[in-house]
């Protein structure tokens, strides 16, 4: 039986990391040969490749005549998130799901990694959640938690009355202890329903569930609209936005 053939121990790759074809191309280093694939500037026959390890062999290499290493900010991304979808789950963060109104930032692939899910909101709620890659945006929401302020919109059966808002923002009392304290007002009112707006301080997931229960009030479903200075607005359901350069939590 003839024995297996062996590589050579000289075989080479004819092939090569797309990081160190760029490097020798521009000529830059290594990493910043990785940072400018990762920015969309770099192109393999025509198509716009995001990997630094992609191996390329004869393929035309190109560089985008504008491509900067000074676009490369961490960013952090608002969610409407539909009532039952797990509020850390990133499965609609993909260019498919981009308001069609966002405007302003290249979207790359990297966008989509490295993601941190902040400020809690329940399974059942829909409205506002924040994903961030940057590490001030969750230190700011983290540490100033107690004292930033949310505004949620519940939907209630029926018609509110003015004795049981008086209720609500006079503050009750469990097993002793205060209820955190709330604002409410009455948003809107219809035939069947009526939307009362809160505002809270502070990452209280059951309170707003628990203070309706406990003034009589059965709940159809909550929506937060604001996180902060930070409002969803026109923000259409089951989509996301990059957070604006003048946006502040």
């Amino acid at each position: 039986m003839n024995a297996p053939i062996k590589p050579q121990p000289d075989a080479r790759r004819s092939d090569e990391r797309l990081a160190k074809r760029v490097a020798a191309q521009m000529p830059c280093s290594r990493r910043e040969a990785e940072q400018y694939i990762e920015g969309g500037w770099v192109r393999v026959d025509g198509r716009v490749v995001e990997e630094p390890m992609f191996r390329v062999a004869t393929q035309k290499i190109e560089i985008d005549r504008n491509a900067s290493l000074l676009d490369l900010a961490d960013v952090t991304l608002l969610l409407h998130k539909p009532p039952g979808l797990d509020p850390t789950s990133s499965q609609l963060l993909d260019a498919a799901h981009r308001a069609a109104g966002d405007a302003g930032v290249r979207i790359l692939k990297r966008h989509f990694t490295r993601l941190t899910p902040c400020v809690p909101l329940e399974k059942a709620a829909s409205g506002l959640v924040v994903f961030t890659q940057d590490w001030r945006v969750q230190r700011k929401l983290e540490e100033d938690a107690a004292v930033m302020e949310q505004e949620l919109i519940v939907e209630v059966q029926g018609e509110v009355a003015e004795a049981t808002l008086q209720r609500l923002n006079q503050g009750l009392v469990a097993d002793g202890q205060p209820l955190p304290p709330v604002k409410v007002s009455l948003n809107s009112t219809g035939e069947t329903s009526s939307k009362l707006r809160f505002a809270v301080k502070g990452a209280h997931p059951g309170l707003l569930a628990y203070l309706c229960e406990r003034v009589g009030l059965r709940i159809l479903g909550i929506k937060r609209l604001r996180i902060g200075r930070v409002a969803m607005a026109q923000l259409p359901l089951g989509q996301w936005r990059y957070l604006r350069t003048d946006e502040r939590f």
